[in-house]
């Protein structure tokens, strides 16, 4: 009994956590290993028009992160961990 209403109450929660991420302008990524929420560009923003940033002037063109994402914080949580390599480097 237990069981089905979990799995009968998993579904909408998930649903409304991925409704959720999408209007507050936040990436979910989930695998085996970790559970990664960032934050992504507003595309109402005056500065960047959601592009994330812009490119600067000179000799070596960088990428200037937009503060309407860059400033946020991420959340990271670790699940697995990550095997260790069995293989030589080379």
């Amino acid at each position: 009994m237990r069981a089905a209403l979990l799995l009968a109450a998993v579904p909408p929660a998930a649903a409304t956590a991925v409704a959720v991420l999408r209007a507050s302008h936040l990436k979910l990524y989930a695998d085996r290993h970790r559970i990664e929420i960032t934050a992504r560009p507003r595309l109402g923003c005056p500065r960047c028009h959601g592009e994330g940033g812009w490119w600067t002037d000179g000799a070596f063109p960088e990428m200037e992160a937009c503060g309407c994402w860059s400033d946020r914080r991420e959340l990271r949580i670790r699940l697995l961990p990550v095997p260790a390599w069995d293989e030589p480097p080379f």
